[in-house]
């Protein structure tokens, strides 16, 4: 007979996954670096106290735990932060988050869907009521008359790539193993969760002792078949104006070199969406920035007149296409390389199933004997030239701009600018929600393939906070700049409460602008005026247009034991960035303060987002803003594929 352990399933939940490794191109890491929690009933006797022994061992035997534990303050923040670090190691680890029953789990909800629409992975253990009722209904259980086993934890099901429930113990090894499978398969991870009632987590079992062996799972790297590569070099090769649109899916894959010797060899530009920015470093002759509603001029100029374009590693979202007026060639017809059947197959696209290194690398000898016309690479390089200099006087802009400024108030584009300017090459400017995303999406100048991290999948507003702490946690060696709204800072700053317990330095620039920036200017365009976008009193008529409102987020932030710095001009700003750089490593978490003046926008990208207009209103400004509605429908197409084209 096998040799067995005797435990609850709380702590073989523990010691399982203490012990499992990723693997990729020979290289070998902890597939989990710990686990984020917050206890309450549910997981506080179960897996707390699983991580408490597991830890207590670890101590007593003078070596690190194999899951460290790691307080958290929102169980929502706790998924972000877990998620923006599986994001920087590239999706080869990531973290484990336990919450209790309740409101405690479903607190994780959004962020579970933020992992899994941006294919990330991140381990959910929500606690669960009693799997034998013996006790029901208990506190925070929901008590649905049309179903007995329905519990608050169903709402992770559609929002998780793998959900399993476990209700005996038996079926642990199963589930735990159903996990690992899909969190490291890049073609299908996100959010996995498997949720553990509370009973279950205290029962003890006999385990097979080969359940707690180590396990290593290697993350694939499957190349693309030999004649969709041809196909796709055939379409390219017929192509006048091809364009390459790079995805997140480029850095995952580590394909930034193999996707510059094809650009290098064909001259073929690249525009990029939000996850795939940095493929290529700014200054390369076919770097065309941003392409999308939040794109450069010239890339959205290229996108415009594209007869092929090849999408890498790219989910095609509607920032990415314009809602789909982005690439208007009567003609057009896309190639899309990607490691999902299901990315790969949007848009009528001739489909390449592949890991984006492998693909690119085969392509580019498919490709050895081809460029486009140099007529072609010429004007790359004067839409480029024509569009850095917005970009200049977006971050230096003209005394006529500055002049009008209240006192105490820079531009958004000056903040972008100082901090692009001043900060490291290798440093992390990251970000999620609001107008400073499209900002950096249009104007940031990307020097290092893992120095640009916008959450632009879901555009979670609270991401920016939890989520530096990740990127810095899976990278010490780089400072992160975290770039967030007034808006977005008061949706979720508690977690600079675990910067300060975890000593961990993060740079937050708390952007002051007294309301929703991005809204604010989304509702002038739409027609509704800003209404119910600024934090502001109400004033004689009801309505919130009084005086601003005598909030202090620098007070606030100071408050939570962080360093805080407040600027009011350029030069405070500068300076405010150098001594921020120059704290201790493990200083805690600084907040540089600044005020903008949110109606001094970006340079404009010349596209379109499809947001629908009311149809009737008594509104003036509603109906004129459904006639530019109607004009910018006119512009959509429905990318089915060229006439008489076999689709793949």
């Amino acid at each position: 007979m096998s040799e067995t352990i005797r435990m609850t399933v709380a702590q073989a939940v523990v010691e399982f996954l203490a012990v499992q490794f990723s693997e990729r191109d020979g290289e070998r890491q902890k597939l989990f670096a710990g686990c984020f929690g917050i206890f309450g009933h549910g997981n506080v006797a179960g897996i707390g106290q699983a991580l408490l022994q597991h830890e207590t061992r670890a101590i007593e035997a003078g070596v690190a735990p194999g899951l460290p534990y790691v307080l958290a303050r929102n169980e929502q923040a706790m998924v972000h932060t877990s998620v923006a670090y599986a994001r920087q190691k590239d999706r080869l680890q990531t973290w484990v988050c336990t919450a209790s029953v309740g409101p405690g789990s479903t607190n994780m909800l959004t962020g579970a869907a933020l992992a899994t629409i941006n294919r990330l992975p991140v381990l959910l253990l929500p606690s669960g009521t009693f799997a034998t009722r013996r006790s029901s209904p208990v506190l925070q259980e929901l008590e649905a008359p049309y179903g007995g086993d329905l519990t608050v934890n169903d709402a992770f099901r559609p929002l998780s790539r793998f959900f399993d429930r476990v209700t005996r113990a038996e079926q642990l090894p199963s589930a735990l193993l159903a996990a690992m499978r899909v969190l490291t398969d890049p073609a299908e991870t996100g959010a996995v969760t498997l949720a553990l009632p509370q009973d279950v987590q205290a029962e003890a079992h006999d385990w097979p002792a080969e359940l707690f062996a180590q396990r290593t799972w290697h993350v694939a790297r499957p190349p693309a078949e030999a004649a969709r590569i041809a196909g796709a070099a055939e379409i390219i090769r017929s192509a006048r104006r091809p364009l390459i649109v790079a995805g997140g899916g480029v850095h995952y894959s580590g394909a930034e070199a193999a996707l510059r010797a094809l650009c290098e060899a064909t001259g073929i530009p690249v525009g990029e969406t939000q996850a795939g920015k940095g493929s290529l470093p700014h200054g390369h002759p076919q770097e065309m920035g941003a392409v999308g509603s939040t794109g450069t001029t010239a890339a959205n100029h290229l996108a415009r007149t594209a007869d092929v374009v090849i999408g890498v590693g790219t989910r095609w979202s509607d920032f990415t296409t314009a809602s789909r007026t982005a690439f208007q060639h009567d003609g057009v017809r896309f190639v899309n390389i990607n490691i999902a059947n299901f990315d790969a197959g949007k848009h009528a696209g001739y489909s390449v199933v592949a890991d984006a290194r492998e693909a690119l690398t085969a392509l580019a000898d498919a490709l050895a004997d081809h460029r486009v016309d140099e007529a072609y690479v010429s004007e790359q390089s004067e839409l480029w030239r024509s569009w850095d200099d917005q970009v200049e006087a977006a971050y230096h802009p003209p005394a006529s701009v500055t002049d009008a400024l209240a006192d105490g108030l820079l531009t958004q584009g000056t903040v972008l600018g100082c901090v692009n300017e001043l900060s490291d090459p290798r440093d992390v400017v990251l970000c999620a929600a609001g107008s400073m995303p499209g900002d950096l999406h249009k104007l940031w100048r990307v020097r290092d393939r893992k120095a640009y991290h916008v959450e632009y999948g879901f555009s979670c507003m609270g991401y920016e906070v939890p989520a530096s702490l990740g990127v810095r946690l899976a990278d010490e060696t780089r400072d992160v700049f975290a770039l967030v709204g007034d808006g977005g800072y008061l949706m979720m700053p508690t977690e600079l409460v675990t910067a300060v317990q975890e000593r961990i330095k993060v740079i937050v620039v708390l952007v002051q602008n007294h309301g929703f920036h991005s809204i604010g200017s989304l509702s002038q365009e739409l027609g509704s005026q800003r209404f119910g976008t600024s934090y502001r009193y109400r004033g004689a008529q009801g309505r919130l247009d009084g005086d601003v409102l005598p909030v202090d987020l620098a007070a606030n932030a100071r408050s939570l034991g962080v360093h805080v710095i407040e600027v009011a001009s350029r030069a405070e700003l500068e300076a405010a960035i150098g001594t921020a750089k120059a704290a201790p490593a493990d200083g805690g978490p600084i907040v540089i303060h600044v005020n903008t003046d949110p109606l001094v926008h970006a340079p404009d990208s010349e596209a379109w987002w499809d947001v629908p207009v009311s149809q009737v209103a008594e509104l003036a400004s509603t109906r004129e803003a459904y006639d530019r509605y109607l004009g910018h429908r006119t512009g959509q197409r429905t990318y089915l594929g060229a006439a008489g084209e076999e689709l793949s």
